[in-house]
């Protein structure tokens, strides 16, 4: 079974600018409060080192692969947590009309520990995320 923890924004910027702060890893620190060090490449089947601070959460350094991108519009990483414990986390970028978007970011968690994790975390990880999507939103209007 699979649980979603989604924030949607929107978002007075192109969709150019608001992909311009995505694919910028190394400056991701700057508007991302949770994801606070991001190293790799984006590419099909490249690979990211990223430091996750969820409040309430210890802080964890982990890989995730690339699973998706399309610039402008989207990133999403997968992430093996271990046995029945799978993580899709995305970013995805709708632009409405010129200079207006939606933003949308989250997390799909799958398989029983998945579950658990979910059930037990799930307020701080709302949280996290609705802080990451408008941190994003000052960064990409400012």
């Amino acid at each position: 079974m699979n649980f979603r923890i989604e924030k949607r924004i929107g978002v007075r910027a192109t969709s150019d600018r608001i992909w311009e702060l995505i694919s910028d890893l190394p400056s991701w620190n700057r508007w991302n409060p949770v994801e606070t060090e991001v190293k790799g490449t984006i590419a099909f089947g490249g690979a990211l080192t990223l430091t996750e601070t969820v409040p309430g959460l210890p802080e964890r350094r982990y890989q995730a692969a690339v699973a998706q991108w399309q610039p402008f519009a989207q990133l999403v990483l997968h992430e093996k947590r271990g046995w029945q414990f799978s993580v899709v986390r995305y970013f995805e970028i709708e632009e409405l009309e010129a200079g207006s978007c939606i933003f949308a970011t989250g997390a799909l968690f799958s398989g029983l520990r998945g579950e658990g994790f979910h059930d037990k975390h799930r307020r701080a990880v709302r949280a996290a995320y609705e802080a990451v999507a408008e941190s994003l939103r000052l960064a990409a209007e400012g």
